[in-house]
């Protein structure tokens, strides 16, 4: 004869703090994901996954396991198309009124060395942002960090040798009107970067590349205003945060700079 155990539902039960929350949720959730690439394959990679609803005040807690149950119903590997659905799914299922995803993985480009023509991947961090509103409302914005190379305008016009030069990441968070490809962001960024960067190169590549950044200086606030002024051109960007980090090489210390139009969530 089989009994039934009552396990308290603690999560369910009442709180009088009447103090609603705003996101609640689990992160750093590790997960297959399947990312079709521009050239007409697919990259299989693990994301990093911070899942949040809100949560009433009436409720002392959500249910943490439904979030990694969600993730598991789904195919194996989820595919970046699927993340809309897996949004309003977890909205669903948690019964919330709100909700957030946040998809973050390495993502990778096969370049050619500018001289030689020799092929190797170079990573970019990528990470898709999910939201969907109270009133149903589906928002999502791709963030790309873009690693290129910065030579000092200031450096170059004072000194009689050469210039001195940094690796800069540049990050571009996009909301967009229609489908754009992860390629066409990071193409955005590095044309006008003082040079971009490739993971493997020849000597001839060393020398182009280290020419080109000389007779293109630009300052960290030139790298923003140049990258925002190319994504007010192309008519998919709805709404964008720029934002440019140079690791100095003089210096102990960072240079940056940030520009938005529009609003992206953080």
């Amino acid at each position: 004869m089989s009994t039934v155990m009552n396990i308290a539902d603690v999560q369910n039960s009442p709180d009088t703090r009447k103090l609603p929350i705003d996101k609640v949720g689990i992160k750093n959730i590790r997960h297959p994901v399947r990312v079709r690439d521009r050239s007409g394959g697919e990259q299989h990679t693990i994301a990093t996954f911070n899942m949040y609803v809100d949560l009433p005040h009436n409720f002392k807690g959500t249910h943490m396991s439904r979030f990694v149950e969600l993730l598991n119903r789904h195919e194996r590997e989820i595919s970046v198309s699927s993340l809309k659905d897996i949004l309003c799914t977890m909205r669903e299922v948690l019964d919330a009124a709100s909700g957030h995803i946040e998809m973050s993985f390495p993502y990778f480009v096969n370049k050619t060395a500018p001289i030689s023509g020799v092929q190797s991947l170079l990573d970019y961090d990528v990470t898709l942002v999910g939201e969907v509103s109270k009133d149903h409302q589906v928002m999502t914005t791709i963030k790309v960090v873009v690693p290129v190379t910065s030579l000092c305008p200031c450096s170059k016009e004072i000194s009689d040798y050469g210039a001195h030069n940094q690796r800069s990441h540049v990050t571009v968070t996009a909301r967009t009107r229609s489908f754009v490809w992860i390629e066409d962001l990071i193409d955005i960024v590095e044309a006008q970067s003082s040079c971009e960067i490739y993971g493997l190169l020849k000597r001839p590549d060393e020398k182009y590349v280290t020419e080109k950044a000389y007779d293109n200086p630009k300052f960290v606030e030139d790298m923003v205003r140049d990258v925002a002024a190319a994504l007010n051109q192309d008519p998919r960007i709805e709404a964008y945060r720029v934002e440019s980090e140079n690791f100095e090489s003089i210096h102990n210390h960072s240079a940056y700079a940030l520009i938005e139009k529009g609003y992206v969530p953080d």
